[in-house]
């Protein structure tokens, strides 16, 4: 017959044993719910609802937006599916639109202007960081939000999700152009600027057709800056 003092001994090194194992697993449960913490008012969620308003659209499911700022370094649960689908929505966006302009051009050309839009280093991880997403986007320790390919994996996915979210790539693809567009808005204000004074020009008779001011909405005309 098993003595009391064996039974004693026997629990006592079970509790010994399980005790560490509990400590752990509730550190561990309590660690999750910090890191995967839905609630509205934690940083992350207040970052996750300025980029909305930023890109002027508003999630219908917000674990989509959470998972594509997501990196697969802090998460399995990550962006890297949603970055695949956002690439390949931006591509057929910017083939779409080029087309659009113009039927006739040419297949190394159309390659070409989607390779330039779609490049890490000199267009996408522009566009994420204009967007602030380094600091938003979720990433372990030992990750560096800003690098190029984790700026722009953000981007991508933000836009497979927005894809994703309302089941047009349309929207997506409207996003993409408010936020690439605002880099080649700038960049020809600063040309002009360099060129001739910021002036009206009530003197001037223009005709702006919807091709130039697609393009150009401030031009160079008689020494003014022409504005349709």
């Amino acid at each position: 017959m098993i003595s009391r003092e064996f039974v004693s001994v026997v629990v006592l090194l079970a509790l010994t044993i399980l005790s560490p194992l509990q400590v752990s697993a509730q550190e561990h449960s309590e660690n999750s719910l910090l890191r995967y913490s839905t609630d509205p008012s934690s940083p992350f969620s207040v970052a996750l609802e300025s980029l909305q308003k930023q890109i002027n659209y508003t999630f219908e499911s917000i674990g989509l937006l959470r998972r594509a700022m997501t990196h697969a370094s802090f998460s399995e649960e990550n962006n890297k599916a949603l970055s695949i689908l956002g690439a390949n929505v931006i591509d057929a966006s910017v083939a779409l639109r080029s087309l659009v302009k113009d039927v006739d051009i040419s297949a190394k050309d159309l390659s070409r202007r989607i390779s330039e839009i779609s490049s890490v280093d000199s267009s996408c991880a522009a566009d994420g960081l204009r967007l602030g997403l380094q600091k938003v986007i979720r990433v372990s320790p030992e990750t560096d939000s800003l690098t190029p390919a984790v700026v722009c994996g953000a981007f991508r996915a933000m836009c497979g999700a927005i894809a994703l979210d309302s089941e047009r790539s349309d929207d997506a693809g409207r996003v993409f152009w408010s936020v690439h567009g605002q880099r080649k808005g700038r960049a020809i204000s600063r040309f002009l600027g360099h060129m001739m004074p910021l002036v009206a020009a009530p003197s001037v008779t223009t005709s702006c057709s919807v091709e130039i001011a697609s393009v150009y909405p401030c031009y160079p005309q008689r020494g003014f800056l022409v504005c349709c």
